[in-house]
C-alpha cells in the first residue's frame, strides 16, 4: 500500500521544481516534491544572484530577453522580500568594441526590454568605482535576488496551499503499468526508510540531472547538457548597481552586488558530471582579470568564496555539443507520452532562475491539458507569504533590526548580523536542519571570516538548544567547515591568507576539531588543501547536492 496518493509527484526542489508545486497546488491539486538534499541545494543556490532585465539576451535571444523583462517584473511584485531593485548598467569598457554597442537599444526596443543610453559621467556619478575610461552606458532594470529565499517563500505558499514538500527524500524509482506512469518510491535519507507515491502525473524538474530521473522511467537520451559555471565573492560591495559589459554573452561579463558582497561571474565550460564541479585556478584568475576590466582595482579586493554551479542547457544541435555558452537558455518542456509513448511524464529544463514561475506555469498547463481539465494559473497574482505587505530587500535591514534590538538579541554572525534568535527559532521550526540548512537560509558564515568565528558558537546552540549531543554536533560543525574551506582554496592570495591561517588555527589549533570526539577518523582522504596527484588541493571540486 501506498504512503500517499497524490495528483502529481514533482522532482527537484530548485526553483523550477518548487515552482512547479506552487503552481499546482493554486490550482486544487493535490501535490508532493520530492528532492534528494536541502531545497536550492543544486544550481539554484549556485548562481551569481541577478534578477534579469532581460538585457543581457535582447540580440543572442530575443524570445528569452522578453520573458525575463516580464517575470523579473513579476518576481518583484510576490518576492519581494527575496528581491533587491539594485538596477543596471551595461557598459562599454575601453577592451570592448562599441559594434555591439550601436545595436543595443533596437535589440532591447525589438525585445520590449527597458533601456536607455545614459552618459558615461552619468554612470560614474552612480558607481564611482566603475572604469573611467569607459565609452558607453545604457541603463536597464536588473535587479538582485536571494535564491534561498525565494525558493523557500515559494515552498512555504505551496504548503499554504496543501502540497507536501519532503527534502532529503531521493527518488529510486518511477513506476509505470500499461504506457503511463502510476508512481514513484523514494528513500527518506534523514530516516532512512522507504516510501512508495501513488500519482497520477510525475513532473521531472530536476535541472542538470533531468535526464537520470528521465531515464528512471525507461525514457532515454534526454539530454540536458550541463553548463559548469564558476562564481567568485569579493569581501564587499564594489558596486552598488548590477554591471554587465556590453558585449555578446562572455566570461567574466557581470559585477553583481548581493548582500553584502559583489560576485563576479561566470564562466560556462560543458561538465561531464553536474555531482563533481570542478574549480580551475586558471578560471579563478580569468574572473578576477575579468573584474579589473570593470572596476580598477578589483583585484586589491579580497575574495573570500569561490562555487560552481551548472546551468541546465538543453542540447542545441544548432551549436558545438561542448559550445554551452551558445546554447540557448530558453525553457523545453518534454511531453513524454509524444516522446516516449509514457503518457504521466513531464520533464522541463532550461531557462533561468527569474522565469521559474513561467516555467512552471506553461508545464502545468500542459500537464492539466493532458488530463482534460481547466484550471487557471494564478501565481503572478499572489505574493508568497513571506512577501506580503514587505517592502523590497535592502542591504542595511539587518542593521536597522539590530539597532532596535541590539541590547536584547546577542549576535551570533556578525559578518552578517544574524542573531541568536533567529537562528534558534529557524532551528525550532526545521528541527533536522543541518548547519549547511541553516546557513542557507540565514546567510551564517558567508561573510569575510567564512565561518571562522560563528560556525563554533552555532554549533554550541544545537547543544544548549537540545536539538543534538556534542559528538553530532562536532561532525555538524566539520562538515560545515569543509564545505566553506572547498570555496576557499582555489582563491587564497593575499589578505586571505591571513584570513584562512587565523581560521584553521581556531579550528585545528585550539580546537582540534579533527579528532574531537564525534568520529573515528579525520574527515579527509587527504588533508584539506594538501595536493591531491593531480596538483588540485584536495576539496577543490564541490558535489553539486552539496553547497
Amino acid at each position: 500500500m501506498a504512503d500517499f496518493s497524490v495528483d502529481v509527484v514533482v522532482v527537484g526542489g530548485g526553483a523550477t521544481g518548487v515552482g512547479v508545486a506552487r503552481d499546482a497546488a493554486m490550482r486544487g491539486l493535490d501535490v508532493v516534491l520530492l528532492e534528494r538534499a536541502d531545497l536550492a541545494q543544486g544550481t539554484t543556490g549556485r548562481y551569481h544572484g541577478l534578477l534579469h532585465s532581460g538585457g543581457r539576451y535582447v540580440v543572442s535571444d530575443p524570445e528569452s530577453a522578453r520573458e525575463c523583462a516580464q517575470e523579473n517584473a513579476i518576481v518583484t511584485r510576490i518576492h519581494a522580500d527575496a528581491v533587491e531593485q539594485t538596477g543596471g548598467l551595461f557598459v562599454v569598457t575601453p577592451e570592448d568594441s562599441e559594434d555591439y554597442a550601436d545595436g543595443f537599444l533596437a535589440a532591447a526596443h525589438a525585445a520590449t526590454v527597458p533601456a536607455e543610453e545614459i552618459s558615461v559621467s552619468q554612470a560614474l556619478a552612480r558607481e564611482p568605482r566603475l572604469n573611467p575610461g569607459i565609452k558607453r552606458a545604457f541603463a536597464v532594470f536588473d535587479g538582485t535576488v536571494d535564491g534561498w529565499q525565494m525558493v523557500w517563500g515559494a515552498a512555504e505558499s505551496a504548503r499554504e496551499h496543501g502540497a507536501t514538500i519532503l527534502s532529503y527524500h531521493r527518488l529510486t524509482r518511477i513506476h509505470r503499468e500499461n504506457g503511463r506512469v502510476v508512481g514513484v518510491s523514494c528513500h527518506d535519507v534523514k530516516n532512512d526508510r522507504e516510501l512508495s507515491i501513488d500519482c497520477r502525473f510525475v513532473i521531472n524538474a530536476a535541472g542538470a540531472w533531468a535526464g537520470q530521473v528521465a531515464a528512471m522511467a525507461g525514457c532515454h537520451d534526454v539530454q540536458v547538457v550541463p553548463g559548469r559555471g564558476i562564481m567568485i565573492a569579493m569581501n564587499h560591495r564594489l558596486v552598488n548597481t548590477v554591471v554587465n559589459r556590453c558585449i555578446r554573452p562572455a566570461d567574466g561579463d557581470i559585477l553583481v552586488p548581493v548582500h553584502t558582497v559583489s560576485i563576479i561571474g561566470t564562466t560556462d565550460v560543458k561538465a561531464p558530471d553536474p555531482d563533481r564541479l570542478a574549480i580551475p585556478r586558471a578560471e579563478v584568475q580569468q574572473m578576477l582579470d575579468a573584474g579589473e576590466a570593470l572596476v580598477p582595482g578589483f583585484r586589491e579586493a579580497r575574495a573570500v568564496h569561490a562555487w560552481s554551479g551548472a546551468r541546465p542547457l538543453v542540447k542545441d544541435t544548432r551549436v558545438a555539443a561542448g559550445d554551452t555558452r551558445h546554447m540557448s537558455r530558453g525553457m523545453a518542456v518534454i511531453d513524454h507520452r509524444e516522446r516516449d509513448g509514457l503518457a504521466g511524464l513531464f520533464s522541463i529544463s532550461g531557462g533561468k532562475l527569474t522565469t521559474y514561475r513561467l516555467m512552471a506555469q506553461r508545464i502545468v498547463d500542459e500537464m492539466c491539458a493532458q488530463m482534460g481539465e481547466q484550471r487557471a494559473c494564478t501565481t503572478a497574482d499572489e505574493a508568497v507569504p513571506a512577501a506580503v505587505g514587505s517592502p523590497t530587500y535592502r542591504v542595511t535591514h539587518r542593521l536597522a533590526e539590530r539597532e532596535q534590538a541590539w541590547q536584547r538579541d546577542q549576535i551570533v554572525c556578525e559578518c552578517e548580523l544574524m542573531s541568536r534568535s533567529a537562528f534558534v527559532d529557524l532551528l525550532a521550526a526545521e528541527p533536522l536542519a543541518t548547519l549547511d540548512d541553516l546557513r542557507r537560509r540565514l546567510r551564517i558564515g558567508m561573510g569575510p571570516c567564512q565561518g571562522g568565528f560563528c560556525s563554533t558558537r552555532a554549533a554550541g546552540l544545537l547543544c544548549s538548544q537540545g536539538q543534538t549531543d556534542a559528538p553530532t554536533a562536532t561532525i555538524e560543525l566539520r562538515e560545515f567547515l569543509k564545505h566553506r574551506w572547498i570555496g576557499l582554496w582555489p582563491i587564497l592570495a593575499g589578505a586571505q591568507v591571513r584570513q584562512n591561517a587565523l581560521d584553521e588555527w581556531i579550528a585545528r589549533g585550539t580546537l582540534d576539531i579533527d579528532h574531537a570526539p564525534g568520529q573515528a577518523d579525520p574527515p579527509e582522504r587527504f588533508p584539506i588543501g594538501a595536493p591531491r596527484h593531480d596538483g588540485q588541493p584536495a576539496g577543490s571540486e564541490q558535489k553539486a547536492e552539496v553547497a
